[in-house]
């Protein structure tokens, strides 16, 4: 099991650039079966007319916005937000359009195409360019994880990939969620998506320690977190090649509706 990277490790030596390697769809690399997975359940889940408003924030969105294709369709506003420094600035540098900002391309063509809108490409990179009105600092140990901002309270919540790596353990996995909890409103959602079954995942030569996590786990902490969960969805890994790589077992999307405070 990999020794806990906290905080102030990410923020030394987490190198987006290597991190988005497995982002570079239809390459081959671990993260194709991951997204294909998680892309399809987005487009279900925000094309279904269940989930829309006026804001949804992101936590915890690392140095990508794969997770907000298609959720620009159901929102007016988006706030982007990690830890790290770094992955502000790399989620940045793809807004303004940057020369050296990553290349989404193939992974826009490829939720247009769910989307049924396959020619679309341009006009949804436009639509959520537009639609994200920040990238803010967030730490979700903190009782308001968007400190100092003050924001209010959101129609929906999405996190991928974010706690596993954020939580030392399931106490503190239970205290996180009931900070980013607090951001939401009454009655809305909260979509999670991430790995089960996890302890470690490699960007470039350096290890990062995951929570190990179980379907049991999730179910239990939503509930105690105030949560009834809507939809859960899970895809056990098929390709089991790369497991020096990251060791997780599959694949979870879930939707969950706030139906009283934490």
């Amino acid at each position: 099991m990999a020794e806990f990277t906290g905080g102030d490790v990410y923020q030394a030596e987490f190198d987006p650039k290597a991190y988005l390697e497995y982002f570079k769809f239809g390459e081959g690399t671990l993260g194709d079966e991951v997204l294909e997975f998680v892309l399809g359940c987005f487009c279900k889940t925000f094309t279904s007319g269940r989930l829309k408003g006026e804001t949804l924030i992101d936590i915890g969105s690392g140095p990508t916005i794969y997770q907000l294709l298609s959720a620009c369709e159901s929102f007016e506003s988006i706030i982007a937000s990690d830890y790290v420094d770094q992955n502000c600035q790399e989620i940045e540098k793809w807004l303004k359009n940057e020369p050296g900002a990553f290349d989404w391309t193939p992974v826009v063509k490829y939720v247009c195409k769910l989307e049924g809108k396959r020619d679309k490409w341009a006009e949804k990179e436009a639509k959520l360019r537009r639609t994200i009105k920040g990238v803010l600092k967030c730490d979700v140990h903190q009782s308001n994880p968007m400190g100092p901002s003050s924001l209010p309270q959101a129609d929906c919540l999405l996190s991928a990939e974010c706690l596993e790596s954020a939580c030392k353990d399931l106490s503190s996995f239970r205290a996180a969620l009931k900070n980013i909890s607090s951001l939401l409103k009454l009655g809305g959602h909260l979509v999670l998506s991430g790995v089960l079954g996890c302890t470690f995942y490699m960007v470039g030569p350096r290890t990062f320690s995951s929570l190990f996590l179980t379907e049991e786990f999730l179910r239990e902490a939503l509930g105690q977190g105030g949560f009834a969960i809507t939809e859960f969805e899970m895809r056990p890994r098929i390709d089991k090649t790369m497991m020096e790589t990251s060791d997780f077992s599959a694949g979870y999307f879930i939707v969950a509706c706030k139906e009283k405070e934490a």
